[in-house]
């Protein structure tokens, strides 16, 4: 492998100190309290939660990048106030590895929790770091464990096909993993999501219940509704940009100098058109939301190309 000279690596903008979380602790994690008896546990890159209960421990995803820290963090909480550290549920937020992929490391008797969708998709993968599910619901579901109330909530595909709501009212949080990085902004391809409408709707559906504290499953800090507005902003933005390139991006020089190597010519004419939509945005938020100009341009991509194959978009009809 041969070294690769930093020095000739691109510069970006300086990320504000309002985007990081807190300082983490000799074994690479911080723990910190939520609201009441709900915490949560993060690397400063992945983050899940755990709420303290008369019955047990109520786990909130399993990153493997947390891995072993995840039950560092809950033993020292528990030890802290002298409550229980067993894991005795796990709730999944959706499927993908990287927020699950730790789910093996507790006991196989762990009740665990998630849509129907995260069972089936589990069962496909066959992955022995995330065992399936046990326990399902397709819309809504109401959890009632040791006095605390969880309301699980499917609202269709967004960032997955599985991905939920998971709303503790009680303790005035929301969680909804892989949309909003609070203060951040999202990256590739709008964070991996598969359904861009949906996930550009999703932060009006966690919107329209009543919580003051976000968790977004990524970052190092937890986020507020201020955030989720934020985001909100900065995907119209993105959207509104892309119509205006769509509109106004030639395609034919493109044609004309690649002639029969189509790709050649739709590659740079999509090219050009993400680049045309995002400089506007990168302008705006660059000091805004952290790395506006590392992801806004991949973003925008993602983000135009749903509005011409999703929505239909520019698209003519051959006379």
């Amino acid at each position: 492998m041969s070294p690769t000279d930093a020095a000739a690596l691109p510069d970006y903008a300086p990320i504000s100190r309002s985007a990081l979380g807190p300082a983490l602790n000799e074994h690479g994690y911080y723990v910190g309290r939520v609201d009441g008896h709900l915490y949560y546990v993060t690397d400063g890159t992945y983050m899940a939660a755990f709420l303290t209960t008369s019955d047990g421990v109520v786990l909130l995803d399993a990153p493997p990048t947390l891995g072993n820290n995840i039950q560092r963090a809950i033993d020292e909480i528990a030890s802290a106030i002298g409550v229980s550290n067993k894991v005795e549920y796990l709730i999944y937020s959706h499927h993908h590895a990287d927020h699950v992929g730790a789910a093996s490391l507790f006991d196989k008797n762990v009740t665990r929790i998630g849509h129907e969708e995260t069972r089936r998709l589990l069962l496909r993968d066959d992955d022995p770091a995330r065992p399936p599910n046990d326990e399902t619901f397709q819309d809504h579901r109401t959890l009632e464990i040791g006095g605390e109330r969880i309301d699980l909530a499917w609202h269709g595909p967004n960032h997955s096909s599985d991905n939920i709501l998971i709303h503790l009212p009680d303790h005035d949080t929301m969680m909804l993993v892989d949309i909003v990085n609070p203060g951040w902004v999202p990256i590739y391809q709008s964070n991996l999501s598969e359904d861009i409408p949906g996930y550009i709707e999703a932060p009006a559906n966690a919107l329209a219940y009543s919580w003051r504290h976000f968790i977004g499953g990524h970052m190092g800090r937890l986020g507020t509704r201020d955030d989720i507005t934020l985001h909100q902003q900065y995907m119209a933005d993105l959207v509104e940009s892309s119509r205006t390139a769509i509109d106004t991006v030639d395609p034919t020089p493109y044609f004309m100098k690649y002639g029969e190597n189509v790709w050649a010519a739709l590659k740079g004419y999509l090219d050009e058109t993400a680049a045309t939509a995002a400089a506007p945005v990168i302008e705006k938020y660059t000091g805004v939301l952290a790395a506006a100009d590392v992801f806004t341009v991949d973003v925008a991509f993602q983000v135009m190309q749903s509005i011409r194959l999703d929505l239909g978009y520019g698209a003519q009809v051959h006379p």
